[in-house]
């Protein structure tokens, strides 16, 4: 991997998760709700979840462009329409929904998800978690009403970043026009998460500290619409690269 393509990952990274997507939420309601020190707890949580379907997607990337490198086009080609779609989505989300506002209801739903969990029976519970498992959330959700104590801070991080199975479709989508399959892929790996991981990191407690300002200044006007579209057009471009690749594959 070059390092103009990694500073590319890296900025492309950067600015997708400004966005106020689940573990951001997470990170700016539990900021304000319990302090920065606190929240820290929280953001460990949220780096394990986000590592372990990480780690499950760059894994089957592996085993795939091993054993069957036809299989990679075709996720590559499913990437770029996966891509594609949330281009269109980003574009056309301009909810009038404060950031405020959509912390407040989610955290009131999985408040009520701990409560419930909480209060049943070993044996109701475990027919919980078969039959009645939480659905995935695009925001984030997690708060609970009493003081919680720092393990639950990192239990919530955790099922908060779990909760969204749809992060492995964006990895799995987002991540093959960054490396070079015919290279050692180990090293890529590498790079590849650390710089997720410092994109991810660096807003997180952007909005751990001063969640309150960036929600005021993300809801005046049009700026959240514009900052959706913007990844929009990262999307559409990557979108774009991969079709590109595929077919210039197919045609060698």
């Amino acid at each position: 991997m070059s390092w103009h393509l990694l500073a590319v990952f890296f900025a492309s990274t950067f600015f997708i998760s400004a966005t106020p997507g689940p573990n951001m939420l997470l990170a700016f309601q539990y900021g304000m709700n319990y302090g920065v020190k606190r929240t820290l707890w929280t953001l460990a949580g949220l780096s394990l979840g986000l590592f372990i379907l990480l780690l499950s997607t760059l894994l089957g990337l592996d085993v795939i462009s091993r054993q069957s490198p036809w299989l990679l086009e075709v996720i590559k080609t499913v990437g770029a329409v996966y891509l594609i779609y949330l281009g269109i989505s980003s574009w056309r989300d301009t909810s009038d929904r404060s950031l405020m506002d959509d912390a407040r209801a989610v955290s009131a739903e999985v408040a009520a998800d701990y409560l419930d969990n909480d209060e049943m029976s070993d044996n109701a519970n475990r027919s919980y978690s078969l039959h009645q498992a939480p659905k995935p959330r695009s925001l984030s959700s997690a708060a609970v009403n009493t003081s919680p104590t720092n393990f639950t801070l990192f239990r919530t991080g955790v099922w908060v970043s779990l909760s969204n199975p749809k992060a492995i479709l964006f990895f799995a989508a987002f991540f093959p026009k960054f490396i070079n399959f015919s290279a050692a892929l180990f090293p890529q790996y590498i790079l590849l998460t650390i710089g997720l991981f410092l994109s991810e990191t660096i807003w997180q407690i952007i909005y751990t500290v001063g969640g309150k300002k960036l929600a005021g200044w993300l809801d005046v006007g049009n700026r959240l619409t514009w900052l959706n579209r913007a990844c929009s057009v990262i999307f559409m471009l990557i979108a774009g690269a991969l079709l590109v690749e595929v077919i210039s594959n197919l045609l060698n």
